[in-house]
């Protein structure tokens, strides 16, 4: 019924609707569009994976191993050094695991990776607002 003109148009219209959130999210909620981002990445790569598209796998695996690091990027390593310095160690395997995905055809790592980034986003979407508010300031 739609052609693939109309896949470009939904497209277009996801990421302008996802930039214009970006712009008026506080920060807790850009992490969790990254997150959101990333496990979406990767859900496309595992079907492109299993599809032989190897192009398309491989860009949304860049994709999300960018989003991994940028995650990595912005942790505060001042007020809770311990916790970040984990996270940091486990967003740096993430990545890997994501590489090794890419080069070795291997669903398993990104299922792998993709469960890791629930349980952490699970983690970040349970901090009461309040929390957020003090964190804020």
């Amino acid at each position: 019924m739609y052609g693939p003109a109309s896949n470009r148009g939904v497209n277009q219209y996801r990421q302008s609707g996802a930039l214009a959130e970006a712009q008026v999210a506080d920060p807790h909620r850009l992490i969790q569009m990254l997150f959101e981002g990333a496990l979406e990445r990767i859900a496309v790569a595992k079907g492109a994976m299993q599809q032989g598209n190897v192009g398309l796998k491989g860009e949304k695996i860049g994709k999300a191993i960018d989003i991994v690091e940028s995650l990595r990027a912005v942790l505060d390593h001042k007020h809770n050094p311990e916790l970040s310095g984990n996270l940091d160690a486990l967003y740096e395997y993430m990545s890997r695991r994501l590489l090794e995905a890419n080069a070795q055809n291997d669903a398993a790592a990104l299922d792998e990776v993709a469960k890791l980034l629930r349980e952490i986003k699970g983690g970040w979407d349970e901090i009461p607002h309040d929390a957020r508010q003090r964190r804020a300031s």
